[in-house]
């Protein structure tokens, strides 16, 4: 006979802002090490500069775009809740 399912764990939310401004940091300051190699950088291994401007870039994004997701997540709950408490349940 099998087990019967264990519940599940609850949900832990974590500040997101934490991590996206940890990994935005460390890729500017790889930039800035490429960036002050200067003419000591091969030219075979200078696309690692569009990595860490990509990387920059794409950690600016998540930190400014984060937030609106989760207030989007959060009024679509509430309008959840708001048809369910109405009885309603409709679309």
């Amino acid at each position: 006979m099998p087990k019967p399912r264990q519940p599940d764990p609850e949900v832990h939310e974590s500040d997101y802002r934490v991590p996206a401004a940890l990994g935005t940091l460390a890729w500017t300051i790889a930039l800035v090490v490429l960036l002050a190699m200067g003419d000591g950088l091969p030219s075979s291994e200078r696309w690692w500069i569009g990595v860490c401007v990509t990387g920059i870039a794409l950690g600016v994004f998540g930190f400014l775009y984060v937030p609106r997701l989760l207030r989007k997540r959060d009024e679509a709950a509430d309008r959840v809740t708001e048809r369910t408490a109405d009885g309603s349940g409709a679309r």
